[in-house]
């Protein structure tokens, strides 16, 4: 029971979960199946068939797509405590996954089965509102993830990226620890890694950050804010 009630504990904190009574979250985590991958291992393909979707317990898992001349695009990196894969569930018994989903690290997951979950929409409004919160969340990154990758600078997508690594609770030159690697930010802002690392150069130089393997110390918060015109959370 005391696993059970840890487990609980930790899918609440995904927004999906975060409405879900503790009866029906109790018969969730019954039916769902814990995934362990290793780093570079692929966890479904892009077109194979949706059966489950997926809360990343520990790791980085990277989405992505493969376009036919061979590049990857990134389409978003999940950190731990994000849910991924829900939206097949609208799509039927024929849908399937629109990108490919690999390990950047060693990664533990639960993974849900969509049959388990649908009965849960269907007797519980609760469930249905979180359903919509967590996917009208996604949905306003992704927006905010083509305006930028369309209209803004590569310095002005770098700039962002680590602002929004930032630990809310640390506004004074807080330091910001890269778990991602560099190659997988670089494609996930639509550039080229030398392209981040002259970048990251550039801040460095103009005394804005400095940089020492994969942690970087963000100095003038308020200077990297300036350059994509972005106010201080909380401010309008």
């Amino acid at each position: 029971m005391d696993e059970v009630q840890g487990y609980a504990a930790e899918l609440r904190r995904a927004y999906l979960f975060s409405q879900v009574s503790d009866e029906h979250l109790q018969s969730l985590i019954k039916s769902a199946q814990q995934v362990r991958l290793g780093a570079g291992e692929i966890l479904f393909s892009h077109g194979q068939r949706a059966e489950r979707f997926f809360l990343l317990r520990e790791g980085l898992m990277k989405l992505f797509r493969v376009s036919p001349e061979g590049d990857e695009k990134i389409i978003e990196i999940t950190q731990p405590g994000q849910t991924f894969a829900e939206a097949v569930l609208f799509m039927g018994t024929e849908g399937r996954y629109p990108v490919s989903a690999q390990a950047i690290h060693d990664s533990r997951l639960f993974a849900f089965h969509y049959a388990p979950f649908r009965e849960l929409l269907t007797s519980s409004a609760d469930a249905c509102f979180g359903m919509l919160a967590s996917l009208s969340r996604r949905l306003h990154m992704l927006v905010n993830q083509i305006e930028s990758l369309t209209l803004q600078s590569a310095t002005y997508r770098l700039v962002a990226y680590l602002l929004e690594q930032i630990p809310r609770d640390i506004q004074e030159s807080p330091e910001v620890l890269l778990t991602t690697p560099k190659s997988a930010i670089a494609g996930r802002l639509a550039m080229q890694p030398e392209t981040l690392s002259r970048i990251l150069a550039k801040l460095r130089n103009s005394s804005l950050i400095d940089v020492h393997a994969n942690h970087i110390i963000l100095r003038d918060v308020q200077a990297l804010r300036g350059l994509i015109h972005r106010p201080p959370p909380g401010e309008s």
